[in-house]
């Protein structure tokens, strides 16, 4: 019995291979490739919605002008938020390969408070436009931006949530396994650069062409 036990002991204890060191086949670590194979899905995503958006444009006698009917000062607010949360993100990964846990900290909590700011800045936004009834119903043009800037909003939203549990998480597992936790910081970064660079598209062919 003792033996067996022990055999389960040592079972259990097995851990994962490549959650911090590199693969040999690939070059990089198990996380990292598991967020580049979900991006190349989201790019597939993203661009059909573009590609959508181009037809529907092209082959519309008539199509709303962003600059027109949308508020392009908020937006361009919101874009300057997302492009500061990337760079305190980086300053949050940084910041704990070097071994400062206090900082890395501070700074997953600016990245996490901008994409509160963006959240609070499309609500608002998005209350504008249901107060004066343009729903996505109204024309094409109403239904591409809502479902577009929807469901970046949702990738946002969903950013926050690995964020917060980070930063909850942040001094037991940062003491227990630094590299293990530096590395998903990483990966959430990877993830949150994609979700603005979706903005960084979006900004321009929604709210200025």
């Amino acid at each position: 019995m003792d033996a067996h036990a022990h055999a389960a002991d040592d079972h259990h204890e097995i851990e994962i291979p490549y959650t911090v060191h590199p693969r040999p086949d690939t070059g990089v670590y198990n996380g990292k490739l598991g967020i580049w194979l979900f991006l190349a899905s989201e790019v597939m995503l993203f661009g059909a919605l573009f590609s959508t958006l181009i037809l529907l444009r092209t082959s519309a006698p008539v199509w709303l002008h962003g600059w027109q009917v949308l508020n392009v000062p908020l937006a361009t607010l919101n874009t300057f938020i997302l492009i500061g949360s990337s760079v305190t993100v980086v300053l949050a990964w940084a910041n704990l390969r070097l071994g400062n846990l206090k900082k890395g900290k501070i700074f997953l909590l600016l990245t996490l408070l901008c994409g509160l700011g963006f959240m609070v800045i499309k609500s608002i936004e998005y209350g504008t436009k249901f107060s004066h009834h343009l729903y996505p119903s109204t024309n094409n043009f109403y239904a591409t931006y809502y479902v577009m800037t929807g469901l970046h909003g949702l990738h946002v939203l969903g950013g926050m949530v690995v964020f917060a549990y980070l930063l909850l998480t942040a001094d037991k597992w940062y003491a227990e396994k630094r590299d293990q936790y530096t590395n998903r910081v990483e990966v959430t970064g990877l993830y949150w650069h994609f979700v603005d660079l979706v903005w960084i598209f979006l900004f321009p062919i929604l709210y200025l062409l």
